[in-house]
C-alpha cells in the first residue's frame, strides 16, 4: 500500500502576499500526517487559531508527490546504504 504523507507546517511570513517566512528557524512543525484528511484538520485548527494575524500562514506539503517510489534511486540516495 503506498503511504500518501502529508507535513503541516506554518510560521510568520515577511509579507502576507508572499510565501517568505520571515525566519526559517521559528518555522512551526506542526507534524506528519498519513492522509490529507487529517492533514487538514491538523492544518485548519491551526490555521483557525492565528486568523487575526495576516502574517501567519499555515501550509500542508503533500510529501508523497516528491518521491516517485518506482524511479531508480538517486546517486545521493544510494550514499546511505
Amino acid at each position: 500500500m503506498t503511504q500518501r504523507l502529508h507535513l503541516v507546517f506554518g510560521g510568520e511570513l515577511v509579507d502576507p502576499t508572499r510565501n517568505v517566512f520571515r525566519e526559517v528557524r521559528d518555522i512551526h512543525i506542526v507534524g506528519m500526517f498519513p492522509d490529507y484528511s487529517s492533514a487538514y484538520n491538523a492544518w485548519k485548527a491551526h490555521a483557525q487559531r492565528t486568523v487575526d494575524d495576516a502574517h501567519m500562514r499555515y501550509f500542508i506539503a503533500h510529501l508523497h508527490r516528491l518521491r516517485d517510489e518506482e524511479a531508480p534511486a538517486s546517486p545521493t540516495e544510494e550514499l546511505g546504504d
